[in-house]
């Protein structure tokens, strides 16, 4: 897959897919849900203060008679029951804190855990690079240790094969430089992930860093430096030292590179489609496509 735009018509080939949105008293979020049910890849179930979400569809000029609205109370619980009741296959975050949403996610009783750290894992498309890149982390983990860089590793690796196809990933973790230097942290995490992969203890990838950004993406930048890597200048993944440089990354790609992106939130059994005020109906519209091809 190279372009971000084959998602939808994966998705569409996939079959219908049911999300269940928490709180969908949201504009933004009634008018992605709608878009995405016009292109035929989900139906939905809104969860959340019935009057409130016929408001913000009639703002949004959506039509509700294509979606079940149930009164709820507890919406981020009810829609994640949805989930485990086999109603609907993923969760989508409406007007509700992120935070909240993952509580009702996680919690012990509704048996979504699997272990891994839940991260967003997003799918870059830009001119500027022969292929599409999936990157981690932007908007969950905020200073992740090394076992929750393993799972971001996972986490991505699961979205290149399922999503893109790709067989087995070329995984590049970032940092400012590309050596190893005791006193910065991200350098430490990249030497020990690459050894952690070459040992098996990493399965289904190839791991290396450290490298700064240009070597990953860059053969040019690479050969400059030296470095001889199967996954320098050709990374299809790369892990963020932090949640600062993740979201810096992905803003400066979105809003001065002019990427399109695709994201989902992923590492429990079922995915969590999430969408910002400020990405474009494209953006949302790719998520829910991304989401629906991460279904179990």
């Amino acid at each position: 897959m190279r372009k971000l735009s084959e998602l939808l018509d994966k998705a569409k080939a996939n079959g219908k897919k049911v999300v269940a949105v928490a709180a969908a008293d949201d504009e933004v979020v009634l008018k992605a849900v709608d878009m995405a049910y016009n292109e035929g890849i989900v139906d939905a179930i809104l969860f959340g203060n019935k009057e409130k979400i016929e408001k913000a569809a009639k703002n949004a000029n959506v039509s509700l008679s294509n979606f079940e609205v149930v009164d709820s109370t507890a919406p981020a619980d009810d829609a994640v029951k949805a989930v485990v009741n086999g109603k609907a296959h993923f969760v989508m975050k409406g007007n509700i804190k992120t935070g909240d949403l993952m509580k009702a996610v996680l919690k012990d009783e509704y048996n979504l855990k699997t272990g891994r750290t839940m991260s967003l894992v997003s799918i870059f498309e830009t001119p500027l690079y022969h292929k599409l890149l999936v990157v981690s982390d932007a908007g969950m983990t905020i200073a992740p240790d090394l076992e929750q860089k393993v799972h971001l590793i996972e986490n991505s690796v699961l979205v290149a094969k399922k999503a893109i196809g790709v067989e087995k990933p070329k995984v590049a973790i970032i940092g400012a430089i590309e050596v190893v230097n005791p006193k910065m942290e991200a350098t430490m995490h990249a030497a020990l992930l690459s050894k952690m992969n070459e040992r098996g203890q990493i399965k289904g990838c190839i791991v290396d860093g450290p490298f700064a950004l240009d070597n990953a993406v860059s053969k040019e930048a690479a050969e400059h430096k030296g470095i001889v890597s199967p996954v320098a200048g050709d990374a299809d993944v790369l892990i963020m030292p932090d949640i600062e440089a993740g979201n810096i990354f992905y803003k400066g790609m979105v809003f001065l590179a002019g990427a399109k992106v695709a994201s989902a939130i992923i590492g429990a059994k079922c995915p969590v489609a999430l969408t910002s005020r400020a990405d474009s109906d494209e953006t949302k519209l790719l998520s829910i496509a991304l989401t629906c091809l991460m279904v179990e």
